[in-house]
């Protein structure tokens, strides 16, 4: 039998895990919150080494990260069905010049709605709204995002 160290027997912890995926190792992410429900999600994006040529942060990036939050948040929230982000938009109110950190909360209205509406109809495609915020505290980015949730068995 291989010996292994107990940190390498365990299963990592979501956030563990969110942070290792190959795309989000390379940018460095940290995840600062994120509770076992997923309701809300704050996770810092370093400026370096995701700084393009200007010295602010490569929007690209912050597409990267912000593109699966909103599903994955629904996915542990929905369990059972097949979901993907419909739409994504991002709006750069301004230029991020130091880390930027990702907030992102489900407000229990929201999911009450999500969930009756699942019951009603099967299916939803909420919008979801949350931002990028520089180390001031200021808005840098707005993302508008919605996530198509569909019945486990359907099919396009």
């Amino acid at each position: 039998m291989v010996w292994l160290p107990e940190i390498l027997r365990r299963r990592p912890s979501p956030a563990r895990r969110l942070a290792w995926y190959p795309p989000y190792r390379r940018m460095r992410i940290r995840v600062l919150e994120l509770p076992a429900d997923w309701r809300q999600v704050r996770i810092l994006l370093p400026l370096q080494p995701n700084c393009n040529p200007g010295g602010s942060m490569f929007g690209g990036a912050v597409a990267c990260l912000a593109d699966p939050i909103a599903a994955l948040v629904c996915n542990r929230t929905f369990p059972g069905h097949r979901l993907w982000t419909r739409d994504l938009s991002l709006d750069f109110v301004r230029e991020g010049r130091t880390d930027l950190e990702l907030r992102f909360a489900l407000d229990p209205d929201q999911e009450r709605r999500i969930g009756d509406e699942l019951n009603e109809r099967g299916r939803a495609t909420p919008e979801f709204h949350f931002g990028f915020f520089d180390r001031h505290g200021q808005e840098c980015v707005r993302v508008r995002t919605r996530v198509a949730i569909r019945p486990a068995d359907y099919q396009p």
